[in-house]
């Protein structure tokens, strides 16, 4: 997703595009994802602006786009006791609350909203800048729209080998592809070309589990994530956060695999459940049942009802900047030729902004 809307915004501004592909088709983490445009947890300053102009975007492009599923859904955090409850308020209390669209509401309002969360909870933080799309058809209804225009070519299963010169690069088929500007999006594939032209980057590769489910046969209005995600996200940190860490001890299979709950429908009535995080290398080549049992109970703790058939299972593997002052990792690697990886689970939400800043700074 980085990669394709780096064209995107090369092609708005009148440029002609030729975008190389590794796969036959996008198969990596911009697929492999909640497609949630997610707000709400992302650390003040930088990251939350990026996250905000990339929400402001994908609203934009949606609307030009439909194929993208692009929805204003928003998302709910239900708290269970006082601990979660002094999180949330917390949280409230940020000089940022407003623009994140936090709101704390009851449980009586939160169901008034989500009515799906039929199971017991005390209150729940409502965001109201979060968003979704589709991640499994984004690429594709992206790239239609771009091959539209005449202005844009892609190039399946070829693989960038060897940069050659000033703005150029040679594929693995031996052709040599040149142009005013070229930018490496190469996602967790960071071997290879990319230690060849950039050496060691502050950059590292995260595995997580992931589920799919039959349809609910009913709305999920919003994206629902649990107590765990103020854990894992910045913009929750604070005292409350440590005197929850104190005094409610994570669920021992969620702290094992540094889970969170993050749900989201998509268009077909299926709901996307996950997830893990793996930081340590070699990655696990199977996936784990425990993480799944675990989300099974809370999602189901939350709705009052049984989930659907689990249609599918998947890992994923993505990119991590670990220079914590910084959204993405953004290298010029030779003259003309950037290097633009790392954007960790904040891809599919801030692709459009970190690509718009790309293009800004490279003056197209």
């Amino acid at each position: 997703m980085v990669g394709t809307m780096h064209a995107w915004h090369a092609v708005e501004r009148g440029h002609e595009v030729v975008h190389i592909e590794r796969e036959a088709e996008a198969r990596g983490a911009s697929l492999r994802n909640f497609g949630q445009i997610w707000v709400s947890g992302r650390a003040g300053g930088e990251e939350l602006d990026t996250a905000l102009r990339a929400r402001e975007l994908w609203e934009g492009i949606g609307a030009r786009v439909p194929g993208l599923g692009f929805r204003a859904i928003g998302s709910l955090t239900p708290v269970r006791n006082a601990l979660e409850l002094a999180v949330a308020e917390a949280a409230l209390a940020r000089p940022d609350a407003a623009a994140r669209g936090y709101k704390l509401l009851t449980a009586d309002e939160a169901r008034a909203v989500n009515p799906a969360l039929r199971g017991a909870f005390e209150a729940a933080l409502w965001c109201e800048r979060d968003a979704a799309v589709e991640p499994r058809l984004a690429q594709l209804a992206l790239r239609e729209a771009l091959l539209a225009t005449g202005k844009y070519t892609f190039l399946p299963g070829r693989e960038v080998r060897d940069v050659v010169g000033e703005n150029a690069v040679r594929d693995d088929h031996g052709d040599v592809h040149t142009g005013d500007a070229v930018v490496l999006c190469t996602g967790a594939w960071l071997s290879g070309l990319v230690r060849e032209v950039a050496g060691a980057i502050p950059v590292r590769r995260v595995r997580l589990q992931m589920m799919q489910t039959e349809p609910l046969g009913e709305p999920l209005t919003t994206s629902v994530a649990d107590a765990d995600s103020f854990r894992y996200y910045p913009a929750y940190a604070s005292e409350a956060l440590d005197a929850l860490a104190a005094g409610q001890p994570q669920d021992p299979t969620a702290a094992a695999h540094k889970m969170q709950l993050l749900m989201v429908q998509r268009l077909d009535g299926g709901l996307t459940i996950g997830d893990t995080h793996e930081y340590e290398h070699p990655f696990a080549f199977d996936t784990l049942e425990d993480p799944y049992e675990h989300l099974i109970r809370v999602v189901e703790s939350f709705l009052g009802r049984p989930l659907p058939k689990i249609r599918r299972r998947w890992a994923g593997v993505y990119a991590q900047c670990v220079d914590t002052s910084r959204v993405v990792h953004r290298q010029r690697v030779r003259d003309g030729v950037w290097l633009v990886t790392g954007p960790g689970g904040r891809g599919m939400t801030c692709s459009p902004a970190i690509a718009e800043t790309t293009a800004n700074e490279l003056g197209w």
